[in-house]
């Protein structure tokens, strides 16, 4: 399953105190069962004193492969421990997709 070599290969990069990895496909216009459209919510202490751009790419070089052959769309959500706190512990939700969702 794609979701949990993406989960695996999370853990291991970042040891994060939060990690989901949330297979949204049913949201869009594919088959059943599909591994295409994940959301990624991280909170990791490695993410201290970085911008948002390098933890989007540490991510997408830690799922390059997946990005490469796998994942058609990923959402990351990344997050220091204050950060997460702040946020009260909650990610953005997910808007309807606009291209082909079954969600009419």
């Amino acid at each position: 399953m794609i979701q949990d070599r993406i989960t695996k290969k999370l853990y291991q990069a970042f040891a994060p105190v939060h990690l989901e990895v949330i297979n949204e496909s049913y949201m869009h216009n594919v088959p059943a069962g599909s591994e295409s459209h994940f959301k990624v919510v991280i909170v990791s202490a490695q993410f201290d004193g970085q911008r948002l751009i390098g933890r989007h790419r540490a991510v997408n070089t830690v799922l390059a492969d997946e990005l490469a052959n796998h994942i058609h769309a990923l959402a990351i959500h990344t997050y220091t421990d204050s950060e997460w706190q702040a946020q009260q512990a909650q990610a953005p939700t997910s808007p309807a997709c606009r291209g082909g969702s079954k969600l009419g």
